[in-house]
């Protein structure tokens, strides 16, 4: 299953769903810019570089509805959804907050501290992190299992980040998501077998508003969708936005230094 479960141990109730185990750029490898546009083209080349600057903003915020794909246990596709709210303060504070089929989740990040709080199980895993958001993101995964397939948007450079590991693709088309029109692109990732179809909006900023990621390798070519809105780059969220204040009767789980199995302190 390519979306995982958080804290297998501690937290086996808990799925963040928002959260996938592939991002968009799952590939590392650095290509040129200019092999990039041939690969490409020059229309989706510059959408992705307009896209990177707005999303290169000090704060921002949006909201995205997710719906993912995964398989039953008589190996039927089925399908769970996620509504997600992200407040984003560069360069380390963050706070993600997850709505979904399978409960509710908050992701916390004040520049020192990481928190992942499974809101009806009422348990918590505190993480020391500095270094920043990505830093914070990547010790998410590799301490609990949880990835941001949304976390291309918060990377230091978001135009590089989407775009790495794409080998083909274009401009398809337009669209109008909720009233303004949008470009349509369509990408491929040959190395992992995946497909991107992405949607950006038609004007200078070139927002976000719908992935598309398809799984070709995997049985059934399962789906990630993540529609995107809400977008708001003048927010001045205050520091205590970012800090966790457990609520009466919530237990601190300890994770082991080596697993991702976490125990009640």
């Amino acid at each position: 299953m390519f979306l995982q479960r958080s804290l297998r141990a501690g937290l086996a109730l808990l799925v963040l769903g928002g959260f996938a185990s592939v991002s968009l750029g799952v590939v590392s490898t650095a290509r040129s810019q200019t092999t990039q546009e041939t690969a490409i083209g020059p229309d989706a080349a510059e959408a992705l570089a307009r896209m990177g600057k707005i999303l290169s903003a000090k704060q921002f915020s949006f909201q995205s509805r997710t719906f993912r794909s995964y398989t039953g246990p008589n190996g039927e596709l089925l399908h769970i959804a996620h509504t997600t709210k992200t407040i984003y303060s560069r360069p380390d504070r963050l706070s993600v907050s997850v709505t979904g089929d399978d409960g509710s989740v908050k992701v916390l990040y004040d520049g020192k501290t990481l928190i992942l709080y499974a809101v009806e199980a009422k348990q918590y895993v505190s993480l020391p992190v500095t270094g920043g958001i990505e830093k914070a993101l990547d010790a998410l995964e590799e301490r609990t299992g949880t990835d941001f397939p949304l976390a291309d948007l918060l990377s230091d450079d978001p135009a590089e980040a989407v775009a790495s590991g794409i080998t083909s693709g274009g401009k398809v088309g337009t669209s109008t998501i909720d009233g303004v029109r949008c470009n349509h692109f369509f990408f491929e990732q040959a190395a992992d077998d995946l497909e991107l179809e992405l949607w950006l909006e038609d004007n200078e900023q070139a927002v976000p508003r719908r992935f598309v990621v398809t799984y070709r390798s995997l049985p059934g070519r399962p789906i990630f969708i993540a529609e995107l809105s809400g977008w708001d780059f003048l927010i001045k969220p205050p520091d205590s936005d970012f800090v966790f204040q457990p609520p009466a009767g919530v237990t601190q789980l300890e994770l082991k230094a080596s697993a991702t199995t976490a125990t009640p302190k």
